[in-house]
């Protein structure tokens, strides 16, 4: 049988930089190395074209062409035969180019330097392999097909979830066990500071649970302003995506407002996928693995089915929250009122949050913690509604639509995690219950 193009997949990853040659009319022959080249179809790909000026004019002059490209698993070559059909420098399909690159580049600051001119579309002729003196290896063959009936089992448990925190350990959890990835990051976007905040992790030692990607930085925030998956098959060619996140210690927290991004040492190949709900994109699924190569086409489309029922699970929780009623309970003192002074600093200018000179969080999450303490010191109640809070705070923030119960969420998970003296817990169905070892004293910078 013929080969096709859907059989070269792992050609296709960007591992091995592919080949153009041509001719110039005269018949003076140009080799160029190509940063991008994509299956559009069964009979087509796209070439990526940014500096290749000589290429460009030969392939004017003389539109048959001659592509190798390099299997990145086995080694494998081949040989396309392809003429030149049309340029394109806007539409789906450059803007999906164009995207992959800047996302790559940016990882090795030359995102400004490397910009698509246009997406080159050639017709495939023929597809010829290229003899190997030596065996080659079949690593590609090891790792089994996708389980559809795992993967129908993951998404199934997802859609039963009725709270953020086990519909997003849900998703991490069927990122592991049906598709084996280990390492791997939920990040919720924040539509009030233009970013997304880390709420769920696993796989690495530190969680960076609250740690920040700032909207359309990176492969992370151009998945989320996208739509769109982004990967990096060989990080050994590109700077990690965390380097250009301020890597702060922990340690530091007690006196600076950021959460040091996890760190996978050593990984090759990332992934962001978009958690997107009817075309709104609520977060983004970012895995990392120490393999080359590691995320198939299989796995890609694995991975979306997941984050999307997430998001969609998300979405629906989000709506039933909120419109759960406030219901007055009587005032309580907060558990523990006969122990020391716990003091909780609110900087308004982010809304941080500081418990006893140790940072917790900022953003939605932080004004969420100081209504909460604002409304306690004032008539006593520790139990609170997603629905009367979102209608408290979107008053000062009026951009606060959805998602208020990822950002309870996360400040609560980060309580936890820096062993707070204040917690934060479930007490029904959008309803929370505010607990604390002591007095609850709240200061603004300087008091």
């Amino acid at each position: 049988m013929p080969m096709r193009l859907s059989d070269l997949s792992a050609c296709f990853e960007g591992v091995i930089p592919s080949i153009i040659a041509t001719a110039s009319a005269d018949g003076m022959p140009n080799i160029s190395y190509l940063s991008h080249v994509v299956r559009v179809d069964e009979e087509h790909v796209a070439l990526s074209n940014q500096f290749f000026a000589k290429t460009a004019a030969n392939v004017r002059a003389n539109p048959h062409v001659t592509l190798i490209l390099v299997d990145g698993f086995t080694g494998d070559q081949y040989l396309l035969d392809i003429g030149f059909v049309r340029s394109v420098d806007a539409g789906p399909l450059f803007e999906r180019i164009a995207l992959q690159l800047k996302a790559s580049s940016a990882q090795v600051g030359m995102s400004e330097v490397m910009r698509l001119r246009s997406a080159d579309i050639f017709r495939v002729h023929g597809i010829e392999k290229v003899p190997s003196p030596v065996e080659t290896t079949q690593a590609h063959a090891v790792r089994a097909a996708v389980s559809l009936p795992a993967l129908s089992e993951a998404v199934r448990t997802i859609e039963r979830q009725a709270e953020a925190d086990e519909i997003i350990d849900s998703l991490l959890s069927g990122v592991r066990q049906v598709l084996g990835y280990q390492n791997a990051l939920v990040l919720i976007r924040d539509g009030h500071r233009g970013s997304l905040a880390t709420t769920g992790s696993i796989g690495y030692e530190r969680s960076g649970l609250g740690s920040e990607v700032a909207g359309g930085e990176g492969m992370i925030g151009a998945a989320a302003a996208s739509g769109q998956t982004i990967k990096v098959s060989d990080m050994s060619r590109v700077r990690r995506f965390g380097e250009a996140i301020s890597q702060d210690e922990e340690a530091q927290e007690n006196t600076t407002r950021i959460v040091a991004f996890p760190e996978l040492p050593g990984a090759m190949s990332q992934i962001a996928v978009p958690m997107a709900a009817r075309g709104v994109v609520v977060g983004v699924l970012f895995i990392e693995s120490p393999q080359r190569l590691a995320f198939r086409e299989e796995d890609e489309a694995a991975l979306a089915i997941l984050a999307g029922q997430a998001a969609v699970a998300l979405t629906v929780s989000e709506g039933e929250a909120a419109s759960i009623e406030p219901a007055r309970s009587a005032p309580r003192p907060v558990s523990g009122t006969t122990g020391r002074e716990i003091r909780v600093t609110h900087h308004r200018a982010d809304d941080s949050i500081f418990i006893d000179n140790t940072y917790i969080v900022k953003g939605v999450a932080g004004a969420l913690l100081r209504l909460m303490v604002e409304w306690h010191r004032g008539d006593g109640r520790i139990e609170f509604t997603n629905r009367e809070m979102r209608l408290a705070i979107g008053g000062r923030m009026p951009e606060i639509k959805d998602n208020l119960e990822t950002r309870l969420l996360l400040l609560r998970r980060r309580l936890e995690e820096k062993q707070a003296p204040i917690r934060l817990v479930r007490a029904g169905r959008g309803r929370v219950r505010l607990e604390a070892d002591g007095p609850l004293v709240l200061r603004e910078p300087g008091e």
